[in-house]
């Protein structure tokens, strides 16, 4: 038996309101869907924003600040883990793809980890991944990341790697090499997402076989891989995701009322395999967070 830490990712950016009714869209409402992630078992929370009037991906400080003194009014021990990943997307147009079209999201690397530098997480996800996403293009080069790795160090949260292609693994290790991160040095293998990693034993092994010593890994699965992929990131020897932003549904064809839904069988399935859930506290210790951040 051994702690399994379990994240969730209460909102995203690609999960649309007109999706689910459950999803959290004001940060009221994602600040107390993290707190209820909390007691049903999540010891880290994975945090997106968004505008409060539509639901539309946010970028705004105000909008992550609102979240994360909400939930510290209420839990100072939860490990708040705060996206980078939005910025980095690029639509050709159709006649014309030097050009941008609608939809085109690139900024500097620095506008892309302002939120972090000001309110410094425990935890600052940091995307390697360059690749297909459906018509569109998610683009993060060496240099781009380089700088966001060197901006998010600096504030003192750690960055989690997140994996979605085995050469962003190669990238990892330049990275690595040159930049000096905390150990023990923190990812995840994000499996399912088309023309990324296919969700299946094979991709975790691979992963795993990449890492570098004494990494801390974890694994999350899309739509219906979701909770297939939390029992094999746990016998694998790794650590669980779950949460709206990655799939919607409890079982087939029943839309989770809450992301504590969600954490609920994530836990139950951990639970059942043997494994016992982790603290906030445990997992501080786990990933070299010490301390309760101020």
């Amino acid at each position: 038996m051994r702690d399994v830490i379990l994240t969730c990712a209460v909102t995203g950016n690609i999960t649309k309101p007109n999706q689910t009714p459950h999803l959290p869209i004001t940060p009221l409402q994602i600040a107390q869907s993290c707190l209820e992630a909390a007691d049903a078992g999540a010891a880290i929370v994975h945090i997106h924003v968004r505008h409060p009037e539509n639901g539309r991906p946010s970028m705004e400080i105000a909008h992550y600040r609102e979240v994360v003194e909400r939930i510290r009014e209420r839990n100072e021990d939860l490990i708040l883990n705060l996206t980078t990943g939005p910025g980095g997307r690029y639509v050709p147009d159709p006649e014309n793809p030097r050009q941008a079209a609608p939809g085109t999201s690139l900024l500097p690397p620095l506008q892309r980890v302002g939120h972090i530098s000001e309110l410094r997480p425990d935890i600052a996800t940091l995307d390697l991944n360059t690749m297909n996403s459906g018509d569109q293009v998610v683009m993060n080069t060496p240099r781009n990341t380089r700088i966001m790795a060197e901006a998010i160090l600096a504030s003192g949260a750690k960055p989690e790697i997140e994996i979605f292609n085995p050469g962003d693994l190669v990238l990892a290790r330049d990275h690595l090499a040159k930049l000096r991160f905390p150990d023990p040095v923190m990812f995840s293998f994000v499996l399912g997402v088309k023309y990324g990693w296919p969700a299946q034993l094979e991709s975790i092994a691979l992963g795993k076989n990449l890492l570098p010593p004494g990494a801390v890994w974890s694994v999350f699965g899309v739509g219906p891989h979701s909770f297939p992929m939390v029992a094999l990131a746990a016998l694998m020897g790794g650590h669980a995701r779950v949460g709206l932003e990655d799939n919607i549904y409890l079982e087939k064809g029943v839309l989770a009322r809450s992301n504590a839904a969600l954490c609920e069988k994530a836990a139950r399935i951990l639970t059942d395999l043997g494994f016992r859930l982790a603290s906030a506290a445990d997992a501080r210790g786990m990933l070299g967070l010490k301390t309760v951040r101020p």
